[in-house]
Parts: C-alpha cells; structure tokens; sequence
C-alpha cells in the first residue's frame, strides 16, 4: 500500500522533531511538561506542517494513552461523547487524549459543550489552530488550557529535514540531486515541513535522466512560501508590519512587507492601510503627504498590477522617510475618549447656531466675536462647554512644521 513521504518520515520522538526548540529544547517548557508525564489541556498555535499534530502523537505514545485525532471542520460534540464511552473500557485504560485540529472551526456551543469532559480529567484535550486562538477559542476553553506557539521552521533545519527526506526517497535508486536543490526547497517552501516533504516526493517521483534537477526544484515549490489568508492572523500581522516598518523609518522593511501584499494579490489592503499612515503616523509633520499618497494610491488603482507597484512604492518610500507625527491621532482619541465618559457638557451659547428667527431671544450667539474682524483673525473667547473649559487635547509636535505653527500662535496671542 502507498504511504505517503511525509508518515514514513514522520518524527517519533521530541529530539527527532523538526525545528521548535523553543518549545522542545532541552529546556524548552513544553518538553519538561511533557517529560513530567503529566499532560493539561493544551493549545497548539501555529502555521500548518510545523509539527503541531506529529507532537500530540508523541505525547500519547509517552504517556501511554490513546489518541482520538479529530478534524473541527467534520467532527462535532457526538464523536467527543463517543469516545468518552470508552473511557471505562479496555480501548481506553490510561484515559483519551483528543487532539482537535482545527478548533476554530467549532461554533461556541459546540466549544462551550467541550468542558463538561476535559474538567472530568478522563480526557486531555490538546486543540490545534492556525488561527490567533485568543480571536477565536472561546474564553471557557482558554483558561482551562496552556497556548504553545508553533513557529514555521527556520531554512537551515528544514534543509537537514529535506536531505533526510531525499535520502529515504531515493534508497537504492542511484538517482542524483543537484546541488542547491535541498537549500532552495527549505527556503521556497515558507517553514512547512508539509510542503516540503511533498515537494521532495513529487520531485523524486518526476525525476528524468538527469535525476532531481534544481530547475524542477524551483517549478515544484513555486510560490509555495507565501503564507496568506485575507481573513486569517497572516492578513493582519503583515499589514501590522508594514505600518511599524513606516511608522519606524525603515523604507526597506517597508518595501519588503509591500511586496509581500501585492504578491498575494492584496493590492486594496495595502491601498487602504497607506492611506490610514499618511495621517496617522506622519500627519502634521508633513500634511501634504495625506494628499500626495491618495494620488498615487488613485494611480495605483488606474493602471492595476503589475504596474500598481510603482506608485504604491513610491508612496512607501514617502512615507518611511518623510518626518514623523502622531498629534493629530492622539488628539481626537484624546476628545473621543471624553465624548464616550460623558465629559461633555452645554455648548455655549454664543456660538450655537443663530441663523434662525427667535435665535436671540433664546440668548444664541449674542456675544460672540467674529474672529476675522481682528488682527490676524483671532480673539480671544471661549469655545468649549463651560464643564470642560480648560480642557487641553492637542501638543504640538516636534517637528518643523508644527513647531512652526506653535511659534506663529505663541505671537499672536502673546504667549512669547
């Protein structure tokens, strides 16, 4: 019968796992939970084929229990019960441990209906997710269970994984494999020993006269290291990046996460996120970039991609290295959080709307003073509810500009 590469290969104890020495080096704490023989409800957290499913194997066959593997996407509360009875047979004598991939893909009341048989103790339960488990593990579940996070695998210990892999593939066959091949599959194939291993087979299995050939290495695993999901954890962390990358003044950091969006396509995203930095994070120090990024996002989206890349590039680089202010964000947030405590108080009256017939009997806009009618178009009076009055939302920032701006205003209201 055919077995796949990837179960022959398959690690069967901890030193034989690929990568993750954070969690299973010799200090490592997951490995000194497991070693202590006493397993609690866990979490495995990571990208797909870092070895989250090879190590809840491992663990049952070091705790000498039984694994019930199952998949959220086709599984529900039934085939949990379902096992539960065997529990007090001989099928089950050490208890269960369930391993749940996919957890995210369980609604709450299936998560919810999870506890009454990991909080008996009969059952361990170790859940897998590619998904952020704190944006979708309900909380019930989380406090019950210890979240590990599983890394993709870093290229030089998948290059030692694809080696290995290539020499249980060939055996006997006397077949070569160029060099490079090895070391370009470990880094095309984004840390997934999954991919990886598949790619090895399929490569083996192809190989002509010239055995497993790099130009047939580079057509097998093509693309294949791009991780991205527009709804998953990948979308945000990328999109995090590029604004950090920015927001930091790094224009190579900046560029690199750029074009990770648009080889995935996700042009929009990356349209939507540069417009939000160019007044977020460089704002007043230089507030004719809001308006010179919308124009090239504008001519991003005329010519599409390919050619988008050009514009969308040259807003990145603006950005990153033009001078930086938050002032304007964390003043509004700074007026917004007084709005939402209820810190808000009358208008006052003499500037509320006096536009209307009657205005003056009510006491609106009698005694306000029209600005433009003095020199250089400022009195002073008061505009905030009388509750708030001295209220102070906006600093002005360090930069030139606004520096600028503080100076003028210090002389006109002569506060030199």
């Amino acid at each position: 019968m055919y077995q796949p590469l990837a179960d022959k290969i398959r690690p069967k104890t901890l030193d034989d796992v690929v990568g993750q020495r954070h969690l299973l080096g010799k200090t490592g704490l997951l490995r000194r939970v497991i070693e202590s023989g006493t397993i609690p409800n866990m979490i495995f957290y990571g990208p797909s084929g870092v070895g989250k499913t090879t190590v809840a194997s491992i663990i049952a066959k070091q705790t000498e229990r039984k694994l019930y593997h199952l998949n959220a996407t086709t599984a529900g509360i039934a085939d949990i019960k379902a096992i539960i009875d065997e529990l007090d047979t001989f099928l089950a004598p050490n208890g269960a441990l369930v391993y749940l991939d996919e957890i995210q893909y369980f609604n709450k009341k299936q998560q919810q209906s999870l506890l009454e048989f990991i909080e008996t103790g009969k059952m361990t339960l170790i859940a897998s997710t590619t998904e952020n488990p704190y944006f979708y593990v309900y909380n019930a579940i989380l406090s019950r269970s210890t979240v590990f996070e599983f890394k993709p695998i870093e290229a030089a210990d998948m290059q030692r994984a694809v080696e290995r892999a290539f020499s249980l593939a060939i055996g006997d066959k006397g077949m070569s494999v160029e060099d490079g091949v090895a070391a370009y599959i470990a880094q095309a194939v984004g840390g997934d020993v999954r991919k990886a291993l598949g790619a090895v087979e399929l490569l083996v299995l192809g190989a002509g006269a010239d055995g497993v050939t790099l130009a047939d290495a580079e057509q097998a695993a093509q693309r294949s290291n791009m991780r991205y999901d527009r709804d998953g954890d990948s979308h945000y962390d990328i999109l995090s990046a590029l604004q950090k990358s920015i927001r930091g003044s790094d224009p190579d950091a900046a560029l690199h996460y750029l074009a990770r969006l648009l080889e995935a396509g996700d042009m929009i995203s990356a349209a939507r996120r540069m417009l939000v930095i160019a007044s977020e994070d460089i704002g007043l120090a230089y507030p004719q970039c809001a308006a010179i990024v919308k124009a090239l996002v504008d001519s991003a989206f005329q010519l599409g991609l390919p050619e988008a890349r050009i514009p969308l590039a040259e807003a990145v680089i603006l950005m990153a290295t033009a001078p930086k202010s938050n002032s304007a964000a964390a003043a509004i947030d700074a007026a917004m959080a007084d709005v939402r405590a209820g810190r808000t108080g009358d208008i006052p009256a003499h500037i509320k709307d006096a536009h209307y017939g009657g205005a003056s009997k009510l006491g609106r806009g009698l005694t306000y003073q029209y600005p433009h009618a003095f020199p250089n178009h400022w009195v002073r009076q008061q505009y905030l509810p009388d509750e708030i009055k001295n209220t102070h939302y906006y600093d002005y920032g360090p930069n030139k500009t606004e520096q600028a701006a503080r100076a003028y205003w210090a002389r006109v209201k002569g506060e030199e």
